[in-house]
């Protein structure tokens, strides 16, 4: 057998799930799937091998199997399978949740800005996953002893907008295949900076943290360091100096869309990181900069909402498709911009 080879996607990063790519020798003998995974992958236990083939998450040659299938010379394996549970004890808060949709299976939240999806460094408390195990505090997903329990995804601290959490080990292990596939739905609005020569276009580029600042992300053109990334953008509504955006995801990587438009000299309004948080376009008028404090007063983080997720149905095989209004505070921001743009006309 070949060395394995486990690519390090979003997600994986982020301690949601890991997957590995494994090619079969030439001299293998038949064997039990399950039994060779386990033999190969560290930290890999029969069970977590078999709740993933349960979930059709283990494909070889692109096809499903079940934990005692018999692996063949030359096959292609690829496994999608949950992190093991990790200790770190998860203390249940009575923290609201704006819950757009739920069932048996899965539930839909709406994140409003300022609270951070799964606890880490400095964020230990206060976070969605403190409030998922009060919320589900007699679901067997949502123990004490998981700090990811139904995460298949996750948006910024200072993102808004909708993801979708599962309640049982087989939905997180099919909507986990859903994002690891790029076959999920994601449509983001972004105010950013300027006014964009195109009405639609597409931004690629591969993504990497930044060999000078470790706290944020770049684009290496050349492709020779990060991950390829793809972005696609349509064009709203054109407001004087910034411009309202949606952007398609085809990648999931950290921070995607805010590289992205950087990258293109159209930085996210209000992203501290990117810097967003500076006047990038418009006049020199101390009437104009005062202006533009005052969106800052009323946005106090990047312009960003995860507005549209699309999803197929773990167990139903339903099309699922959700969307959220604008928070008021992005909304509020946009409304000055109308404004201040419609009485400079005048």
């Amino acid at each position: 057998m070949e060395d394995y080879n486990q690519e390090n996607e979003e997600l994986e990063e982020n301690g949601l799930y890991e997957h590995y790519r494994l090619s079969v020798d030439p001299g293998q003998s038949p064997l039990r799937i399950d039994k060779f995974l386990s033999n190969r992958i560290d930290n890999a236990s029969r069970s977590r091998i078999q709740a993933a083939a349960d979930a059709g998450n283990i494909l070889v040659n692109g096809n499903p199997v079940k934990p005692n299938y018999k692996i063949k010379p030359n096959e292609e394996i690829l496994i999608v399978m949950d992190f093991p549970r990790r200790e770190l004890k998860i203390i249940p808060e009575d923290i609201p949740l704006d819950i757009v949709y739920e069932d048996d299976q899965l539930i839909v939240i709406n994140k409003p800005p300022g609270l951070v999806v799964h606890p880490g460094h400095g964020n230990y408390t206060g976070t969605l996953v403190n409030a998922l195990a009060w919320y589900f505090r007699d679901l067997p997903l949502f123990n004490s002893e998981d700090p990811r329990p139904g995460l298949v995804h996750r948006i910024d601290k200072d993102t808004s907008g909708l993801l979708v959490v599962a309640k049982t080990e087989l939905a997180k292990n099919k909507l986990a295949l859903q994002f690891f596939e790029k076959t999920t739905e994601r449509r983001y609005h972004a105010l950013v900076w300027g006014s964009l020569k195109e009405d639609e276009g597409t931004i690629t580029g591969h993504i990497g943290r930044s060999l000078k600042n470790r706290q944020v992300f770049t684009v290496f053109p050349e492709g020779d360091y990060g991950k390829h990334a793809v972005t696609h953008y349509k064009v709203l509504r054109r407001i004087g100096y910034v411009t309202l955006v949606e952007c398609r995801l085809e990648t999931g990587r950290t921070h995607q869309i805010r590289v992205h438009m950087k990258h293109i000299n159209h930085t996210l309004f209000n992203d501290s990181n990117y810097g967003g948080d500076q006047i990038l376009r418009g006049t020199t008028f101390s009437k104009y900069r005062q202006f533009v404090q005052n969106c800052f007063k009323v946005l106090p983080r990047q312009a960003l909402h995860a507005k549209t997720l699309g999803f197929i149905h773990p167990t139903t095989g339903e099309k699922m498709l959700f969307n959220s209004e604008l928070p008021e505070d992005m909304a509020t921001a946009i409304d000055k911009w109308e404004n201040y743009i419609a009485n400079r006309n005048e």
